[in-house]
């Protein structure tokens, strides 16, 4: 009896590392359209979000979730709409890229507190996190790597004049498509074609 008990456990570990194995996957194909298609990624995100906005105000007629997880959730898609003003350029500092993460942290805890004092079954709570909490801010995150100067990969060094400083930055790409290739690269073996 115990034997399969350790046999279900091992299986679990080996699902559990497919499945990281595919969320990689997909956000490595996620990150290379978004960085060919910036204007298709754009309109969709935009819809996305303004689907989401819908879905908070058809939650707030049909259901009794607290008028706060409502209005903070409002208020968040309002901050992506402001994101997407410059997409792809997002800036770290910039005041509706900061208002965004606030209103993001904001919104995981009222829902937690929620759902921690109200029950719903776990198909309620996880469409939730998943359309409202989730989904808009997981496509921003994907689409960070449209920027060239977002999520820098490697260090700059100024040697020589401007000309060969300028020559050798141009072909250089920082994003998250550049860390995908990277450690796909580093990790997984080249295969070389046979040639007959």
């Amino acid at each position: 009896m115990w034997f399969l008990t350790v046999v279900s456990y091992l299986a679990i570990l080996v699902q559990i590392i497919f499945i990281t194995i595919a969320i990689a996957a997909g956000l490595y194909y996620l990150a290379e359209l978004v960085e060919e298609y910036t204007t298709i990624a754009k309109k969709i995100i935009w819809w996305m979000n303004t689907s989401i906005f819908a879905l908070y105000l058809l939650l707030w007629i049909f259901e009794n979730f607290p008028l706060s997880m409502i209005l903070f959730g409002i208020a968040e898609q309002l901050t992506h709409y402001v994101i997407l003003t410059n997409f792809p350029f997002v800036a770290f500092s910039s005041i509706g890229f900061v208002a965004s993460v606030l209103f993001v942290v904001i919104n995981h805890y009222l829902a937690f507190s929620y759902f921690a004092t109200v029950y719903h079954p776990f198909s309620e709570v996880i469409a939730f996190f998943t359309l409202f909490l989730w989904l808009v801010p997981f496509a921003l995150f994907v689409s960070l790597s449209a920027n060239d100067n977002v999520l820098p990969t490697t260090t700059d060094r100024i040697d020589g004049d401007v000309v060969s400083n300028y020559f050798s930055k141009r072909n250089k790409k920082y994003g998250l498509l550049t860390f995908f290739n990277y450690a796909k690269e580093s990790l997984l073996p080249m295969r070389t074609k046979k040639g007959f």
